[in-house]
C-alpha cells in the first residue's frame, strides 16, 4: 500500500513539475526590471535586473500602440510588440502584447508559432479569418471569422494565422503569456534559413520539384536578409 502511495505522489510531483515549467519562471520578488548594464546588475531568467530602489515608473510604461503600424509590405501586416524589449519592467512577469494592423482584404500575419506563450487575441476593427492547426498525427484546423470584441486562443506552440477578410484595415491587440514569447514565421523559417537547408531536403518534405524549392529559397532568404 504505501508503495502504490508513493507511486502516486511521484506521478503527481512529475505532473506538478511538467505544468511549472510550461511557462515563465514565477519571480520571486515584486518586479526585476530589465536592465543592459551588467555592472551594477543580477542575471535573472533572461535578463539582468535593475537594483529595485532605481527603478522608475518608465520602467513600466510604453506609449503609441495608438498609431497604426506600416502594412506597406509582402504580407500587408505590422505586428508592433510591447515585450521586455521595450518594457523593461516585464521582466519576469510572463506576460506581453502587441497590436496587429492588417490591410484591407489580403493582410495576413502569415503562418507562425510562439514557442514559449499562449496567444489571446481581442479584434477591435475590422474583420478577421484565423484559425490554428494542431500537433501530428491530427493536424486538425480549427478556425473562425472575428468582428470586432470577439476574442480568440492559440494555444502556445501551434502554428496558426490571421487573414484579413473585410474590405476596410483591420486591428487587433493579443496578450502573450511570456515576457518574451519568441516568434517563428513558417515559410520564412524553412525557405529562408540561413545557411539554407539542403533544396533536396524541402523538395522531398514537400513533394515539390527541386527547381521550385530553389525559387522559394532565393525569394524568401532576400527578404530576410
Amino acid at each position: 500500500m504505501k508503495g502504490v502511495q508513493f507511486l502516486v505522489a511521484f506521478v503527481l510531483l512529475a505532473l506538478a513539475s511538467k505544468l511549472v515549467s510550461a511557462s515563465d519562471p514565477s519571480p520571486l520578488q515584486d518586479f526585476c526590471v530589465a536592465i543592459n548594464d551588467t555592472k551594477d546588475g543580477v542575471f535573472v531568467n533572461g535578463k539582468f535586473c535593475k537594483d529595485p530602489k532605481l527603478a522608475k515608473a518608465e520602467d513600466f510604461y510604453l506609449s503609441g500602440l495608438n498609431i497604426p503600424g506600416n502594412t506597406s509590405n509582402q504580407v500587408g501586416s505590422m505586428v508592433t510588440p510591447a515585450n521586455v524589449q521595450q518594457i523593461p519592467g516585464l521582466n519576469t512577469l510572463g506576460i506581453s502584447l502587441v497590436r496587429i494592423d492588417y490591410a484591407p482584404y489580403g493582410g495576413l500575419n502569415p503562418p507562425h508559432t510562439h514557442p514559449r506563450a499562449t496567444e489571446i487575441l481581442v479584434v477591435v476593427e475590422g474583420t478577421l479569418y484565423v484559425g490554428f492547426v494542431t500537433s501530428n498525427m491530427d493536424n486538425r484546423l480549427f478556425t473562425k471569422v472575428l468582428h470586432p470584441g470577439d476574442v480568440f486562443v492559440f494555444p502556445q506552440g501551434l502554428i496558426h494565422f490571421q487573414f484579413n477578410i473585410g474590405h476596410t484595415n483591420a486591428v487587433a491587440f493579443a496578450a502573450l503569456s511570456s515576457q518574451n514569447p519568441g516568434v517563428i514565421t513558417i515559410a520564412n523559417a524553412v525557405f529562408g534559413s540561413d545557411p539554407a537547408i539542403n533544396p533536396d531536403v524541402l523538395a522531398k518534405a514537400f513533394q515539390l520539384d527541386r527547381n521550385i524549392v530553389s525559387q522559394l529559397q532565393s525569394q524568401f532568404w532576400w527578404d530576410n536578409n
